[in-house]
């Protein structure tokens, strides 16, 4: 059997060192003086620390993007975005597709266990398809930005609407305008509504977006029809993305509505406008319109679940993910029921599936618990910005509270290895539960029953 690119490594490992190569190869790029500003190199720590926030598709940032970096260095680091965003394996099949060279099936189940795909039946044709879908998508959000940051920065904002689709669609939350974010278009419709476009494109996932163009190609008109015709996966996550992003907005515009340091100012249009995209961008974008250290505690606790929660699977976003949670709180009524199984639109939950959603919820608590307590020994900042800014790091957000360019060198590093482990920690844990089958011993320990709860 042919072994591919990946040389005899498990799946897990070759993910796992896919992205740790491109970050220390993003670092020594970022690191030269070529990369600056100024020209003069960055600190090794800050590159290292910009090269692993845009390759984990994170957005926190210890140095301003905008000014921080030459027109190199910003290349270099939105490069790294779409690596992140669609994987290095998704990137690297797709050198061996543009080069004609054949696909072996080692290299087909490295794809599909990156994608945490079922099946290998048209894998290479579902890589292409990832990357047409992308392109479109990115081209697209690119020149309706363009509609304002050309007038707004003349010939500079076509690079700034290219690099701003990417980060968006990637769920990076990296920008070249401010330290601010995209705080100064919070009225600006169309700065608003194409980045909430781009962040759900990406993070609804691939599979999502494919299932509904196979149903609408059989003939089946939008609405009802349609999310009847899905396969479960896709309704799931398109009804808890939109169960959240619901809740969320709702959330955000009441906590907040009395708030002077943030939708008080706004009219009632661009209060709800913006209680909408701090709705969206917590589930793993990292953009931000209204300054994340002026938002209410309550607002502050809101922000952290639908961060925990993230996006959905398959896609570019981070969190433990929309269909995860969804088993998880399926299966807990089931039982609460005393219901053996859950189910979902009348569809029954695999018990594999919960096992895995159990394993992908405890292993992101235990990187944010670690990080968390880590983090309060290295700084004496206020604990509810330490507890945001390591559960962005962990799901792979990008919000702070103001906390990440005051970090000294070790909260960097614990941030980095965060942000690391958000990425492919959860994933890789799933992986290793679903590429090997397990060989079935004829003998098994004793049953005895335990109290729970």
């Amino acid at each position: 059997m042919k072994k591919g690119f990946h040389q005899g490594l498990s799946t897990t490992r070759t993910i796992m060192l896919s992205f740790l190569l491109a970050i220390l190869v993003g670092s020594l790029l970022l690191v030269l003086p070529v990369s600056s500003s100024d020209g003069q190199p960055v600190p090794y720590i800050d590159a290292l620390f910009t090269a692993t926030t845009a390759i984990c598709v994170t957005g926190l940032v210890t140095v301003p993007t905008f000014s921080t970096w030459s027109f190199f260095g910003q290349a270099v680091i939105l490069v790294l975005m779409q690596i992140g965003g669609l994987g290095v394996i998704t990137v690297l099949s797709a050198l061996l597709i543009g080069l004609h060279r054949r696909i072996g099936i080692g290299d087909r189940m490295l794809i599909q266990d990156s994608f945490n795909l079922n099946t290998l039946s048209g894998i290479v044709k579902f890589t292409r398809k990832v990357l047409l879908g992308t392109l479109v998508v990115e081209g697209t959000g690119a020149l309706l930005y363009m509609t304002v940051w050309i007038p707004d920065h003349g010939v500079r904002g076509i690079w700034i609407s290219v690099f701003n689709a990417v980060s968006s669609f990637c769920n990076a939350g990296m920008d070249i305008l401010s330290e601010d974010s995209l705080c100064a278009y919070v009225t600006n419709p169309v700065i608003n509504l194409v980045t909430c476009a781009l962040i759900i494109l990406g993070g609804i996932g691939y599979i999502v977006w494919w299932d509904v163009v196979r149903v609408v190609k059989a003939g089946r008109r939008f609405g009802a029809h349609v999310f009847r015709s899905l396969t479960l996966h896709s309704k799931i996550a398109l009804s808890v993305t939109g169960l959240l992003i619901f809740t969320g907005t709702v959330s955000f515009l009441l906590l907040e509505y009395h708030n002077p340091l943030t939708l008080q100012p706004l009219s009632l249009p661009d209060k709800i406008m913006a209680a909408f995209f701090q709705s969206v961008t917590t589930r793993t974008a990292g953009f931000a319109t209204i300054p994340q250290q002026d938002l209410t505690n309550a607002s502050a606790f809101v922000s952290l679940l639908l961060m925990f929660i993230g996006g959905s699977p398959v896609g570019t976003a981070g969190g433990v993910k929309t269909v995860t949670v969804a088993v998880l709180l399926v299966s807990a009524f089931a039982a609460v029921r005393s219901q053996s199984d859950g189910a979902f639109f009348h569809r029954t939950i695999p018990k594999h599936a919960v096992s895995k959603a159990v394993a992908v919820v405890c292993m992101a608590f235990i990187i944010m618990f670690t990080s968390t307590l880590l983090l309060s020994v290295c700084t004496d900042a206020d604990a509810l910005d330490i507890v945001y800014e390591a559960v962005s790091a962990a799901a792979t957000v990008g919000l702070t509270r103001n906390l990440t360019p005051s970090l000294n060198i070790w909260g960097k590093l614990i941030i980095i290895v965060t942000m690391y482990l958000g990425r492919v920690g959860p994933l890789s844990l799933v992986i290793a539960f679903h590429t090997k089958k397990q060989k079935t011993s004829i003998i098994k320990n004793p049953t005895e029953e335990v109290s729970v709860g």
